[in-house]
């Protein structure tokens, strides 16, 4: 009779742990299901330019696509594009993308983007390679202003980025680590004049080969 008792605990144990293993994974199935990019919208086809122009810096190299990627061949200058498509957000917006570096050893990743009435550029991999920073702050770019830091980068590697742009503030994530919160009260964001043919969007590499992919952008309100 003992033994008879200890089995039907033991299976009703079983039983239970049974039961909140399958409800532990529908948990899990339904979380999956639910669409974690919800908002976001594409820039990019993975086809073509559409939306897209090359930005016409100086002696800057070809901009292709290929196998799902803008490619920014390397130029004697910088090789980028420019947003042509419909009117873009200027606040209250996140931007993401992915961007690798092939070929080089500046920055592959010059993202040029709208705040409020003005315009900034978050610099990935610049002054020869590591410097990552926002440029302009207050008239001082990437490599001196309380933005900039050092990341070193791989060739032939993705990053993720997103860019965060609010009324109180920009953030930047690298790689879903947050990077750079920069409060914009009290403070003059501007670019550096070589990238005035970024704006009101676009994304430039200086001597360098990079290619992007994935970008998108999605409105906060």
């Amino acid at each position: 009779m003992m033994i008879q008792a200890r089995i039907r605990n033991f299976l009703a144990a079983l039983g239970v742990s049974l039961l909140a293993a399958g409800a532990l994974s529908a948990a899990a199935r339904s979380q999956t299901a639910r669409p974690a990019d919800a908002g976001w919208q594409p820039l990019f086809d993975g086809k073509t330019l559409t939306s897209w122009q090359p930005s016409r810096f100086s002696a800057e190299g070809a901009v292709t696509v290929e196998d799902g990627r803008i490619v920014l061949d390397t130029g004697k200058s910088m090789t980028g594009i420019t947003w042509a498509g419909a009117t873009l957000p200027t606040t209250n917006y996140e931007i993401a993308l992915q961007a690798m570096r092939v070929e080089g050893r500046d920055f592959f990743a010059g993202v040029t983007f709208p705040v409020d009435g003005s315009f900034c550029s978050l610099v990935l991999g610049g002054w020869g390679g590591s410097v990552v920073g926002l440029s302009s702050i207050n008239g001082q770019d990437a490599s001196a202003n309380d933005t900039s830091q050092s990341i070193e980068f791989q060739n032939g590697r993705w990053y993720s980025v997103r860019i965060r742009v609010t009324p109180a503030k920009i953030e930047v994530w690298l790689d879903d680590r947050q990077i750079i919160t920069q409060d914009l009260k009290g403070n003059k964001i501007d670019i550096r004049l070589e990238m005035e043919l970024s704006k009101p969007l676009g994304v430039a590499s200086w001597k360098t080969k990079s290619a992007l992919r994935d970008i998108r952008l999605r409105r906060l309100e």
